[in-house]
């Protein structure tokens, strides 16, 4: 088959779980024996030179670009809030350029499926339906406005609070307006695809999460041979649920924990945190390392992954690839949402400061029990997260509906 791949932002490099889901996912589905070509929004924010993308993906995948501003405008932000039904984290990717590629591909080249990374994309089904009839694949990578309305509740500034709480709304009534405009539905994972059921859909569905390659490094190291306990955090640190979990866990938790406990570090690494919230990071006996130049060197250096998400949606790939890596993940009920693991048997999960607190208590003083976690976790991710399965899964999704 032959599949475009659309996406809001540069795949590569994959820093952050919307870039892995989509690369990875297109990645695998060459493997499996498909035609992939990828048509990206170059933006602002996460601009890359496509000339720069490594010979070893360049070869396989086919990239097109289109540059495109994102940047978030307080006085369009506001004329948008004031004045239009779209909302402002959509209105921001609907681009006239971006349009003229798609029209531009599909008159001189056929596809078998075009597959839409995400809601943003949704509004060029009109352009793809006017110049051809490939069936259209919506890659559902989560429940946007659950995080919006996640974020609401958790918000202390009441004006804050009140623009969240719309966005939320506005973001629902968004993706209900394309509930079935397109032909396949291919959710990250099963309780997405549940609540689409829910939504109102009535196409093809096929659950398709994001997983681990085998020759990925994070599965080559050795378990167990890390600093211990090594507590350590790893995200994006200007995604609002990081943010706020980050926060709440020091706060609530860390704070104590570490007055107890002063021999214990928590290392933190990511990337685009704000000066006011760096300025917060470097202290607390925290270890603040900002981005690192690579994600998996940073991850093998500790052994217990500290995820505290109070909102948000979709997958955590952070998880899954800590699972691989052989560490023991403590988060809460709502980070493990979606990734089908088990308390006390592959992964620690803490709905409260105090079952926090207890989970780190319990975690550095029995390295037997990490031990057998992060043993359980690896095999939890190689028996159920293998991409080229998933891919080669998706693929038959595909030629069955396209037949």
């Amino acid at each position: 088959m032959k599949i475009l791949i659309l996406t809001n932002k540069m795949p590569y490099p994959p820093r952050d779980g919307g870039s892995i889901a989509s690369l990875s996912l297109a990645l695998s589905l060459q493997r499996c024996g498909n035609d992939v070509e990828i048509l990206s929004m170059n933006t602002s924010k996460h601009y890359f030179n496509a000339d720069n993308i490594p010979s070893d993906i360049n070869s396989k995948i086919k990239f097109h670009c289109v540059d495109i501003n994102t940047d978030t405008k307080l006085i369009k932000a506001i004329s948008n809030f004031l004045f239009s039904s779209i909302p402002y984290n959509a209105e921001r990717f609907i681009s006239d350029n971006f349009g003229k590629k798609i029209s531009e591909l599909l008159q001189t080249s056929s596809y078998d499926i075009i597959q839409l990374e995400g809601l943003y994309l949704c509004p060029y089904i009109e352009t793809i339906r006017k110049f051809s009839d490939t069936k259209i694949s919506l890659r559902a990578h989560n429940i946007e406005h659950e995080i919006w309305t996640r974020a609401a509740v958790n918000e202390q500034q009441r004006l804050k609070k009140i623009y969240k709480r719309n966005l939320a709304q506005r973001i629902k009534k968004f993706k209900l307006k394309y509930i079935n405009k397109y032909d396949l539905l291919v959710p990250i994972t099963s309780r997405d695809a549940n609540l689409y059921t829910v939504f109102g859909n009535n196409m093809p569905i096929h659950v398709t999460p994001t997983g681990i390659d085998n020759d990925n490094i994070l599965l080559q190291n050795p378990l167990n041979s890390s600093e211990y306990p090594g507590f350590f955090h790893i995200g994006a640190l200007d995604w609002i649920p990081n943010i706020e979990g980050l926060t709440w866990f020091i706060e609530k938790v860390w704070k104590e924990f570490s007055k107890k406990y002063p021999e214990y570090k928590f290392s933190i690494a990511g990337r685009n945190a704000s000066e006011d919230f760096e300025r917060y990071l470097m202290q607390n006996n925290i270890n603040y390392l900002g981005e690192v130049e690579s994600a998996a060197e940073f991850i093998s250096q500790g052994s217990v992954m500290i995820v505290p998400l109070l909102s948000g949606s979709g997958m955590r790939i952070k998880i899954i690839e800590g699972m691989a890596a052989g560490k023991t993940i403590i988060t809460s009920s709502l980070g493990t949402e979606g990734i089908n693991t088990t308390n006390d048997e592959n992964i620690l999960i803490a709905d409260t400061a105090e079952i926090f607190y207890s989970q780190l208590i319990r975690i550095s003083k029995s390295k037997e029990l990490h031990n057998y976690i992060s043993q359980q976790a690896r095999n939890f991710v190689l028996k159920n997260y293998d991409n080229d399965k998933i891919a080669n899964s998706l693929t038959d999704f595909y030629k069955n509906n396209i037949s």
